[in-house]
């Protein structure tokens, strides 16, 4: 039975290797968790914030004598490039843990002791492929067709060594019953069903030390082997308040709604391997696991170990620490895999905060100084306006949005109010009442706006964290935190006897870099010619077999008619459509593909589908069209 609190949460960050410095994936996540535990505390609840350093393991020591550095130097001045860049980009976390903090490692020896005492730690011996740079043991199937890890594109190390096991086989079963009732609520419900896959793979005992690695936390009973690195950093979340019996471990962990944020990448890790080992030391779960996907900077995941790297320090010269927070989390739904390019943050800065937001501040604050010397009337009866009954069911959504995590759903719904309030201030022309000397209706109309501005301020002030406390300054003429503007709802603002103007723009327009705009019309005018559509040939193929491609959730093996000859091809759509729904369908397809192999099996062309949301249906023809006919 849980006995998590809904007025209390404990949200998470994954804790970042100090091999190398933050990018901007690392400041997806942290930024999202930072916004998630400022709503929380906007909207009236407790919250509490955790990020930090995995510091332990072969990749760190290897850095570290590459740099001529001890692993703790190393360790010491690389966590501090983590501090002092979550420091420039306004977060606000209530503790940074290091797997290097002397209380941190003395918990993982005491956790690791709890398992093996309770009988699910034992003695074997581990064969096969792992990966450093993901410090992780990887199997043949989940290798590049070139042999490769699929993240770092390097060649896994063979490796054969006595370690301890974790008996994950006792826990299968019950833990997938929990994900399945919701009890341990895996989201989005696409990650859910991922995990859920998982459990079809006949997952084994895992390996929790290592015996050839030294700098690392030393087992308990073993002194020769170290924990191993992911078991290490998994324990953080509860080394933090203090496993077993803290101060703070009743009421964060025992008590609170926990929330772990994370990639999709360490899903397995943080979905199946941490809570089994939660269940075996009877330990309640974390209640939401939320996975996001990646952000892939022109169509290739950003990432350290390939080298395309933005840096939280870039985005801040280019667009300033509010709009850094506002872009990195809002160019993908959270959850979603998300294909970016610089330019387009030059596009969204624009529209959303530029013209949307900090035009509307502007023009309204200034007709405010201009046409009522600064001064908004007081409304008078109780009819309340439609512009800001859409603001209170701004609020309603917003919150319901962040239940969910729909943490770009919930910008959207802002943004989307924002638009209403710039519709309703053209079509009721303040500056006509102006100079028309209507100064009743002027001064009605630009404090409806203004209330708006005001809420909007506060639902933006966990992303635009400087720029909103400016503006709500501006209104009420002293420093005034957003949740007690929410907490006025329904009632008449106190706004300022002296509305300011801001003293610089919010957010000036910003012209895009003459590099990236040449590369951006470029790609605009990347049209093709006849002679190169004529070079795809697209022919109709009767779907005469499907099955599913066994291990891969999401392939499915055709067996194909195309006039006269049978072609197979391996297509991910096994979300979307069962094999036997296939049979006898008429589909286009690109037969002039080079042939690849898919998880070994040679595919000889590719079908054609369209997508919305999330639904994804195959592009057909009617019956009557033979196999093998052309399209042209």
């Amino acid at each position: 039975m849980r006995v998590s609190q809904p007025d209390s949460y404990y949200v998470t960050t994954p804790i970042y290797y100090v091999n190398a410095e933050p990018h901007i994936g690392n400041a997806y996540t942290t930024v999202a968790a930072d916004v998630l535990n400022r709503y929380h505390k906007l909207f009236g609840y407790r919250s509490y914030f955790l990020t930090g350093t995995d510091e332990h393991g072969s990749k760190v020591a290897e850095s570290a004598e590459k740099a001529g550095l001890s692993p703790q130097e190393l360790c010491d001045r690389n966590s501090q490039v983590f501090k002092d860049s979550w420091k420039k980009m306004n977060i606000e976390y209530d503790k940074f843990i290091r797997t290097t903090d002397p209380e941190h490692e003395e918990i993982v020896r005491k956790f690791i002791q709890v398992l093996h005492d309770k009988g699910y730690i034992y003695q074997g011996e581990y064969s096969g492929l792992y990966c450093t740079g993901c410090e992780k043991f990887i199997t043949d199937k989940e290798l590049t067709e070139d042999g490769l890890c699929p993240v770092h594109l390097t060649k896994p190390q063979q490796v054969r060594e006595k370690n301890y096991f974790f008996k994950l086989s006792k826990f299968l079963g019950p833990l997938k019953e929990k994900i399945e009732s919701g009890d341990l609520e895996i989201m989005p419900a696409s990650r859910r069903n991922e995990v859920l896959g998982l459990f079809k793979q006949n997952l084994d005992d895992f390996s929790l030390s290592r015996e050839r690695v030294k700098w690392g936390v030393s087992l308990p009973f073993d002194e020769s082997q170290v924990t191993y690195v992911w078991i290490d950093a998994l324990i953080n979340y509860i080394s933090a308040p203090k496993y077993p019996d803290g101060p703070d471990f009743d009421r964060l962990w025992n008590k609170s709604t926990v929330v772990h944020l994370m990639a999709k990448d360490i899903l397995k890790f943080h979905c199946i391997y941490w809570p089994a080992m939660l269940m075996a030391a009877d330990v309640k779960l974390p209640d939401k696991i939320v996975i996001h996907g990646y952000l892939n900077l022109d169509s290739q995941k950003i990432s350290k170990s390939l080298g395309n790297i933005i840096k939280p320090d870039d985005m801040i010269g280019w667009f300033g620490v509010d709009a850094s927070r506002f872009l990195v989390l809002n160019m993908c739904a959270f959850g979603s895999d998300g294909d970016i390019r610089i330019e387009d943050f030059y596009t969204k800065y624009n529209s959303d905060l530029a013209n949307n937001y900090g035009n509307l501040v502007s023009r309204t604050l200034k007709m405010i100084d201009r046409n009522l010397d600064g001064i908004l009337p007081q409304p008078s009866g109780d009819d309340m306006p439609e512009i800001i009954k859409d603001g209170y069911e701004t609020v309603g959504k917003v919150r319901d949005r962040l239940v969910d995590v729909q943490i770009k759903m919930a910008t959207d719904e802002i943004i989307a109010y924002l638009s209403k309030l710039n519709t309703y201030f053209d079509e009721k022309k303040p500056w006509v009442l102006a100079k028309e000397g209507a100064s009743n209706e002027l001064g009605k109309v630009l404090y409806n706006v203004s209330y708006g501005i005001a809420l909007s301020s506060a639902l933006l002030s966990p992303y635009l964290t400087e720029k909103t406390a400016t503006v709500l300054e501006c209104l009420f003429g002293k420093k005034i935190p957003p949740n007690v503007v929410l907490q006025e709802l329904g009632h008449a603002l106190g706004f300022s006897d002296k509305i300011e103007i801001p003293k610089e723009n919010l957010f000036p327009r910003l012209s895009m870099p003459k590099e990236l705009e040449t590369k951006a019309e470029a790609e605009a005018d990347n049209l093709i010619g006849i002679e190169d559509f004529a070079k795809v040939k697209l022919q109709v193929a009767e779907v005469k077999a499907a099955e599913k491609v066994p291990g891969a959730d999401k392939l499915l093996k055709l067996q194909l008619e195309i006039g006269r000859e049978l072609r197979q091809i391996v297509a991910g759509i096994a979300e979307y459509y069962e094999p036997e729904s296939l049979l006898g369908k008429k589909i286009i397809v690109v037969t002039n593909l080079k042939p690849v192999k898919l998880r070994g099996i040679e595919s000889n062309g590719m079908l054609l589908a369209a997508q919305k949301n999330k639904k994804l249906t195959l592009l057909t023809v009617d019956s009557d069209i033979p196999s093998g006919a052309k399209i042209s």
